[in-house]
């Protein structure tokens, strides 16, 4: 079966040029990757970068005892692996794909020669390397201090945003996993949301029936990573047109939350390769 993509599937590949992207792109390659393949492992040496398309990819910590947490998720909207490029040793961070899909991939070695030399690749990786910290820091906040509830809604809100369908792929049981939290809390949790007719689930799928009372459920958390992924990733006037429809510079959103539907661009789309 033939697979058509562009580097603009992938939002951080589609901010740089053509210009931007001539001395590497012909090494990238298109490939699927498969739920819980391990992109990346603490103490392992990185051999590729990815740039998902159409998968999601965990990021998660592991504990001595082998227990994992989720601090971060990445998506069309960004790349695993950049660590290498910053200071070209290991990361201690796992990367486990949590959504069977495409993404491009690029020999490790020759994305950090080429974010020596090209400003363009550089000045991208810096700035979704701070919208990843965002997206970090918030996760440890949450963790703390909002309720698992809460935690669900943009669990499934952040997964949401990284693929064109209402439906996942998940049991409570990753999903707790991921979470840091007890299984029996996922299932209440859903429980509720299922009540309230904002999801419908079946074994190992959840489908989300209503996005906006969805969005309302959740914690301040989504909408700041959020924004801050709009305002990195997209070009300075289509960032400024994100500030001008709300209305605000500090506490502007990616779009209308009483949008019944999420766009195309979530996170913000830049130039055509």
């Amino acid at each position: 079966m033939a697979i058509f993509s562009s580097l603009k599937d992938n939002y951080l590949l589609a901010t740089l040029t053509p210009n931007d992207c001539a001395n590497f792109r012909k090494d990238l390659e298109l490939v699927e990757i498969q739920a819980q393949q391990y992109l990346d492992e603490p103490n392992v040496p990185l051999t590729h970068v990815y740039f998902p398309t159409t998968s999601i990819v965990s990021l998660t910590c592991l504990t001595e005892d082998g227990v994992a947490v989720e601090i971060g998720v990445v998506g069309r909207e960004g790349v695993v692996g950049t660590s290498f490029s910053l200071h070209g040793g290991n990361s201690p961070v796992r990367a486990t794909v949590q959504r069977t899909g495409f993404a491009y991939r690029l020999r490790a070695d020759l994305f950090k020669r080429e974010f020596e030399r090209n400003g363009a690749v550089q000045r991208a990786s810096f700035r979704y390397t701070q919208a990843l910290l965002t997206q970090i820091a918030q996760s440890a906040l949450c963790n703390r201090c909002h309720s698992v509830d809460q935690h669900l809604c943009r669990w499934l809100l952040d997964s949401l945003d990284r693929i064109s369908s209402n439906e996942l792929a998940a049991t409570h049981e990753s999903i707790a996993n991921m979470l840091g939290v007890r299984r029996e809390s996922v299932t209440a949790a859903a429980g509720k949301l299922k009540s309230a007719g904002l999801i419908s689930s079946r074994r190992g799928h959840i489908k989300v029936l209503d996005r906006v009372a969805l969005e309302d459920r959740a914690c301040e958390c989504y909408q700041i990573v959020k924004r801050e992924f709009a305002e990195l990733l997209a070009p300075s006037d289509a960032a400024a047109e994100i500030r001008r429809r709300t209305g605000t510079d500090n506490n502007a959103v990616v779009y209308h939350r009483r949008s019944a539907t999420p766009p195309s661009t979530t996170f913000g789309r830049a130039s055509s390769l």
